[in-house]
């Protein structure tokens, strides 16, 4: 396919987002009187419209693999992140509403930050350290408590395909401290949807979801070097092709916040 094909897809794709966006905004602040679960439902209206939209005009599909192993209980996602489609598609595929602990500059963000700050996520200031994480804690557990599921990706940023990014080990720490299950899971958007790229390209998707890992007796760094390698030996599956010659790095330093 030519680049001038897939630049007038992506464009075409970059329109119907914005036009839904707009849309939404209002949508979701009218829906500010209703209960917490309706609001959600609403939102995520606007996820599955995004999706269903990237597989129709830029060929964006997607399989889930594992989704057998989410538990009928309280759980910690720790996720891969190549992409903004995952953040997109995780909100809405799960049985259970999602919590995104994101840096608070995402609620600036005009009609998009506003449809989160409805949503019980966690935004954090990232240059208050350790205060961040007490906070994360703090509000973790309740969410937790309420039924709700908390999704973090370890290593912060998008990271670009074939590359491995420095874990850092808050998700890890959350668990231990709250005594809840890790659920690692796999990606690999980023093949359809780069980072940094207007361009969309056509591809599947593989969304690839681990067994529960259990946190009992386990301090934030093993758990969190556990979770690392099963994801980036499962990128390996799911995406050979790019990680040909990449290796695994069992003593990659973890950051503690």
């Amino acid at each position: 396919m030519s680049r001038f094909v897939l630049f007038l897809r992506s464009l075409v794709f970059a329109i119907g987002m914005f036009l839904a966006t707009v849309i939404w905004a209002f949508v979701c602040f009218i829906s500010l009187p209703l209960p917490y679960e309706k609001r959600y439902y609403i939102t995520s209206r606007w996820n599955v419209f995004i999706v269903w939209l990237g597989k129709v005009v830029c060929g964006m599909d997607y399989r889930v693999i594992g989704k057998e192993n989410l538990p009928d209980k309280p759980v910690i996602l720790l996720a891969k992140h190549q992409s903004a489609w995952e953040t997109i598609f995780l909100f809405y595929s799960l049985p259970r509403p999602l919590v995104y602990v994101l840096k608070k500059e995402l609620l600036y963000i005009p009609l998009f930050g506003w449809a989160l700050a409805l949503l019980r996520m966690i935004p954090i200031d990232r240059s208050n350290g350790k205060d961040a994480f007490a906070m994360v804690a703090r509000i973790g557990k309740q969410r937790l408590a309420n039924g709700q599921w908390i999704i973090m990706f370890p290593e912060g940023t998008r990271t670009p395909v074939g590359s491995q990014g420095r874990y850092k080990g808050g998700g890890a720490r959350l668990a231990v401290e709250t005594n809840t299950p890790v659920v690692p899971i796999a990606l690999n958007a980023g093949e359809c949807w780069p980072r940094n790229s207007f361009i969309k390209k056509p591809g599947l998707i593989t969304v690839s979801i681990g067994k529960p890992i259990d946190v009992d007796g386990m301090n934030p760094v093993d758990l969190m070097t556990k979770v690392e390698n099963w994801i980036e030996s499962e990128m390996r599956v799911i995406s050979p092709g790019v990680y040909t010659n990449a290796q695994i790095d069992p003593s990659t330093t973890h950051q503690t916040t």
